[in-house]
């Protein structure tokens, strides 16, 4: 069995004039990552590996969210790959995942992660909002093999208000 566990950016601040890989969080974003980041502590089963995009309000999500977590700093890696609006590399990131991981959780960006989520869940979602997550279990033992799963876990900031 394999869980994969998706996380999109918290909101981001277009406040600044910086390169869209740079923009930051806003004070929305830093509330919902804490607000998911407690709520997630009872929902997730222990994670072998943590992947993030190198975008700024990627990383701050996942920083914020994993300071609820216990989770040892030698599993999460920054993934340029996971730097991805399409959803293309995404999918190639996860499917070159080491069978010894058998649950993943991955930060990143839609459109990408709305289509991933809709691509290998068996529960169509519209839209994947800033720091909502979505969990999915597939019956396969190989990452590699993973096609349509069960969705497991839906949460948004806006459910926990």
């Amino acid at each position: 069995m394999k869980t994969l566990y998706i996380i999109r950016h918290a909101k981001s601040s277009w406040e600044f004039d910086v390169s869209d890989e740079k923009r930051p969080l806003n004070k929305r974003g830093l509330n919902d990552a804490a607000l998911i980041g407690e709520k997630l502590t009872a929902l997730l089963k222990p994670i072998d590996k943590i992947l993030c995009s190198p975008a700024e309000r990627a990383h701050s999500t996942a920083k914020i969210i994993l300071s609820y977590l216990d989770i040892p700093a030698e599993i999460f890696k920054i993934e340029p790959l996971l730097y991805d609006f399409s959803g293309n590399d995404v999918t190639k990131v996860i499917k070159n995942c080491s069978d010894d991981i058998n649950t993943l959780l991955i930060f990143g960006h839609n459109h990408a992660f709305t289509s991933i989520a809709n691509l290998y869940g068996d529960t169509y979602i519209d839209n994947l909002p800033t720091a909502g997550v979505i969990g999915i279990e597939f019956p396969v033992t190989s990452w590699k093999n993973i096609k349509e799963g069960k969705t497991v876990l839906k949460l948004y900031p806006k459910l926990l208000k």
